[in-house]
């Protein structure tokens, strides 16, 4: 039987000797689109981060026990670039901010005097006078951070740390000393007794003569008082009531302690924090016709930042319809009715001495008669300690018992006033009178402050 050739082999199929050349260029050309796709997605992820690298977090530059902080989960989701908000820079340190905190603008400033801050604009119209920063009058409230650095205003004079410790300027907390704790006519401090809270308080007013008055009441030997001003009722009370002991001066039995701080009478809280401490601390205030001393609290601060807005531009919100600005400390301070009602719902009237400003320089033997005997010391201060003079204008203190030159305050006190527009003193007072009124009848005494106007 005869045999069939076997038939040829199949030809090479496209599993046997690899992709034809269409499928290899699909392959190649998904390979670069992929590639290509991935490129655009990291550079779209990029370009979204850019803008959170140029921020530096606020702990940037400072060592951190945790981990650096994670990019966003989802960086396709976050709002555009201009909402992602400058940069914050890093909180100030811990010795900048001591060292802030002893810097006086703010009296001052919180204080100290200065009630304002630069302007934006020059010239005296409404515009530059709201341009102006207007200092609160609670010095509780003056603490503001600008570039991480507290400023304060003080009311009456610049107190550091420093100060009120006896490392400045002798011995801060001497007896008898001068302005600032200076030597002065009285006896020094001895080194040995104990140190108390004071039994008594001069809380005010600014400008009323609180300076003239602690210098005299110092002369007697039976009162110890602080130099400096402590301000702890105001703006150290978070530093407690044993911060406030050490600040005092040593005393002997039978001696009063005493200090002055003119801003605790404007201060909402003082009353309060003074009442927890001792209910039957005894209190004084010198008070001044308020048009007088507002025209001199803005001399103090005049004398201090000579480019502020003239006297007549703050006093008022509207001159053309006679609107006083009562929101200005100056003028406010002077509203001694609304200040006294807030520190009788904690004390009787009996444990508050009114001391006239003015008496206080006609009459300053007088007045320290009513001072002694209110503080139930003997009168020992009496007319010999003083001596008129004639350019200062008010008295100057000297010692009895010898030749030695009389001593008086320093050259902030007694500055000579500004001319201020008769229009404008007429538009305060007619502003004051009824709060006067208000005053005389709530301390049952008269101060005649209308009755020194009428007669000028």
């Amino acid at each position: 039987m005869a045999q069939w050739p076997a038939p040829p082999p199949p030809p090479p199929t496209a599993s046997s000797k690899g992709p034809p050349a269409r499928k290899l260029l699909f392959m190649c050309t998904l390979s670069l689109s992929v590639t290509y796709l991935c490129y655009s997605l990291m550079s779209c992820y990029s370009s979204l981060q850019f803008p959170l690298a140029l921020q530096e977090p606020p702990g940037a530059g400072e060592p951190s026990g945790g981990p650096p902080p994670s990019p966003p989960l989802l960086p396709s989701l976050l709002p555009p670039r201009v909402q992602l908000g400058p940069s914050r820079p890093p909180p100030p340190s811990l010795g900048a901010l001591a060292n802030a905190s002893r810097r006086e603008p703010l009296d001052s400033p919180r204080s100290p005097g200065d009630d304002w801050g630069p302007g934006s604009s020059g010239g005296e119209g409404p515009a530059n006078r709201d341009a102006w920063i207007r200092t609160p009058l609670a010095p509780t409230e003056m603490i503001t951070v600008q570039s991480g650095l507290f400023e304060r205003d003080a009311h009456e004079s610049s107190t550091t740390d420093e100060e009120l410790t006896g490392r400045r300027g002798g011995n801060s907390t001497s007896g008898g000393g001068g302005e600032k704790g200076g030597p002065g006519p009285g006896t020094t401090t001895p080194d040995y007794g104990e140190k108390k809270l004071p039994q008594a308080l001069i809380i005010g007013v600014k400008k009323g003569g609180t300076r003239a008055l602690l210098e005299a009441i110092r002369v007697h030997p039976d009162v110890r008082a602080v130099g400096v001003e402590p301000h702890f009722f105001d703006r150290n009370y978070e530093k407690g009531l044993e911060w406030y002991r050490n600040v005092m001066p040593k005393t002997l039995e039978g001696q009063i302690t005493m200090e002055k701080t003119p801003s605790y009478f404007v201060t909402n809280e003082a009353p309060k924090r003074i009442h927890s401490m001792a209910k039957d601390t005894k209190l004084i205030v010198v008070v001044r016709n308020p048009v007088t001393r507002a025209i001199s609290d803005y001399t103090q601060t005049l004398s201090k930042k000579p480019e502020i807005p003239t006297f007549e531009v703050l006093a008022f919100k509207n001159r053309t319809l006679g609107l006083i600005d009562a929101s200005w400390s100056a003028i406010r301070i002077g509203i001694y009715a609304l200040h006294l009602e807030n520190w009788l719902q904690y004390f009787p009237l009996s444990q508050i001495l009114f001391v006239s400003g003015e008496r206080l320089i006609v009459d300053p033997a007088g007045e320290m008669a009513k001072v002694q005997d209110f503080l139930g010391l003997k009168r020992v201060v009496t007319e010999k300690h003083f001596y008129f003079n004639k350019t200062k204008g008010f008295p100057c203190l000297k010692k009895p018992e010898d030749s030695s030159a009389p001593r008086c305050l320093g050259k902030s006190k007694g500055r000579t006033h500004p001319r201020i527009d008769p229009d404008v003193i007429h538009r305060l007072r007619k502003f004051y009178r009824p709060f006067n009124v208000m005053f005389y009848q709530m301390t049952g005494q008269d101060f005649q402050w209308e009755q020194e106007e009428s007669d000028k």
